[in-house]
Parts: C-alpha cells; structure tokens; sequence
C-alpha cells in the first residue's frame, strides 16, 4: 500500500499545552491540601489519581530543531509527520518510527543532538547501583549528507580489475516512504549505491584505448563527469521509492587494482616512450627537410645523392640520439 505523507502544521502549541498541564497539577495540589483540611474524601481523591497520572500528557510534548522531521504512529496506524522547527503537543500515545535511527554509515548528518546516545539512570531493587541505557534518537534528519561508501574492487569493460570510491550527496524528501516503503533506508541506500557504482563501470575502460567502447562516452579516468552523472541518475532511480533525492555524485578514488598496478604503470610508461620518440623522429625528418631546403636555395654547397643520404644520416643520429654528440672534425676531403 502507497503511503503518502501527512505533514502536521497546526500542532505548534507545545509551550500552552505544557504550561496548562501545570497549572493542572498545581490545582491538584491546591485541592489535595484544601480536601485534606477540610476532609472533602471525593475531592482529595480526585487530586491524588491526578497527581498520579498527570505526567502522561507531557509525553505529548515534542521539540524539534530546523531540518528535523518526526514521523508519529498511533497503535500502528501512520498518524502524521512533523516537519517544521517549533514546539509541538501531540497525543502521548503516539509513538515516533524511524527504522534508521541505530544506523551509522560513513556518511555526515546522523541526528543525534550532538551526543551519540542519552544516559539514563536506572534504579536497581534494594540497590543504589546505576545503569547506562542507550536511547535512539528517533528524529529524521532533512538536511544534505555524504555518503562515502568504502572503494570496491571491480572489473572494467576490459577485465582489468580497477578500484573506485565514491561519495554520494543525498537527502530525505519524503519521510512516510522513507519509513514505510523500506525496511532501513539508510542500508538500502548504500547497497543501491554500490549496485549502481558496479553496473556503471563495467560499461567503461579504464583508460582509452582503440576500439573499445563509444568515443563520445570516453573513459573512467577521462569522462569522470560523465561517469559521475550516470551514476546519479541509477542511483536515483532505484532509491525514488524509498523517499530520497540524490544531489550528486562524485568519484573520489580511482586507481588499478594493485595485483596489475605495476603493469599498468609500465604500459603507461612504454606508451609514452613511443609518443615522444614519435615527435622526436618527426622533428628530427622536419629539421633535416629544412636543411637540405635552405642549402638548395641558397646554393651554398651541390650535394649529390650519396652526400645528401650520409648528410640525412648524421642530423638524424644528432637529433634522435639519447646522448650528446661526440663532434669529429674532418680535415681531408669527403671521399
């Protein structure tokens, strides 16, 4: 069954609620100690179960900060949601639902009114001794958290097993689906987030290489924008149930997997030898162009066929060699 949120913005009298129900309890003891002169039986009575079971409308009583939201039940039926900052009274009976209030995930803007739990003093029988209870805090937090799951290790499009991380901004928009349509939003959310992040990058290699993939679309490490924004979108679409936006999505780790980092460094490393040797050869047959050009041009010096190859031979050992060249100072004739 489809929930739909009830938002409770006409409950904002928590202050006149409390200060009535004190002003109850101060009559109670007014009638108690008048009855009690007087010996009006029925009166005093009156007052004492009063006394007694007057705390029970301070249940009722609920503060909530900005960006907090309090989802109510009463006897299992969903009652209402209180949204908005303020000081509100509500049936005592009611109790608040949050399923994700015990869960801590690596993630900013867990509710917890700045302590992680509240002590209570529990009294043991015939004992003074002491215990300390933990107590959920029950509120919903509305505000914009990160979620930062831990890096898995997953396969590319290529088979080469690279590890990603990412952190996911997100926010509860719905707080009746997000109560009511899953069992913890908080796990599910993080298991739709690593779902997501698998199915995403194994469309994508690593890094470029021929034939693999579309152009437009790139690579993990090239298009991490791209990369990025897909997630988002299959992320939102598997959590839209369960009543939270996602914001963003961003890549904070990518590396190979360090079983073939090392091999992938020297495939980096041997495709970039090949490149600059590539524009060293083609500035080198550049220049040597050049220079034949200039010297036909200007006539400085008739070279035939056998001069022009040796004269080709030695600029290109010059220019491509890894080492200074030793110069030799020819004081005879060429031949």
């Amino acid at each position: 069954m489809d929930i739909k949120e009830k938002v409770l913005n006409n409950r904002k009298n928590g202050m006149a609620m409390m200060l009535l129900f004190i002003i109850f309890y101060a009559a109670a003891a007014g009638i108690m100690l008048v009855s009690a002169i007087t010996e009006l039986i029925p009166l005093m009575l009156l007052a004492i179960i009063w006394i007694s079971i007057g705390w029970i409308p301070f249940l009722g009583l609920k503060v909530l900060k900005p960006q907090e939201a309090l989802v109510l039940t009463l006897f299992g039926k969903y009652v209402g949601t209180l949204k908005d900052a303020g000081f509100y009274w509500v049936n005592p009976f009611c109790s608040s639902v949050n399923p994700a209030a015990k869960t801590k995930l690596n993630q900013s803007g867990d509710v917890d009114g700045g302590n992680s739990a509240k002590s209570v003093l529990v009294a043991a029988a015939g004992a003074n001794a002491s215990a300390n209870v933990s107590v959920p805090n029950k509120k919903i937090s509305l505000k914009i958290m990160t979620l930062n799951n831990n890096r898995q290790k997953i396969n590319d499009c290529l088979g080469n097993p690279v590890e990603i991380g990412i952190a996911v901004m997100w926010r509860v928009t719905d707080t009746a689906k997000a109560v009511f349509h899953v069992d913890n939003y908080k796990e599910y959310l993080s298991l739709q987030c690593d779902s997501a992040l698998r199915n995403i990058v194994r469309i994508y290699p690593y890094d470029v290489a021929p034939n693999v993939g579309i152009a437009d679309e790139g690579s993990l490490r090239g298009s991490s924008e791209i990369v990025a924004g897909r997630i988002r979108d299959e992320i939102q679409k598997k959590v839209a149930e369960a009543g939270l936006e996602i914001i963003e999505a961003r890549i904070t780790y990518l590396a190979y997997a360090p079983e073939i980092a090392a091999v992938m460094l020297q495939r980096q490393q041997a495709s970039a030898i090949i490149d600059a040797r590539k524009m060293i050869v083609d500035g080198a047959v550049g220049m040597v162009e050049m220079a034949l050009e200039r010297l036909n041009e200007n006539q400085v010096v008739e070279l035939d066929e056998e001069r022009k190859a040796a004269m080709v031979s030695n600029l290109l050992v010059v220019l491509c060699g890894n080492h200074d060249a030793q110069p030799v100072v020819n004081s005879g004739s060429l031949y």
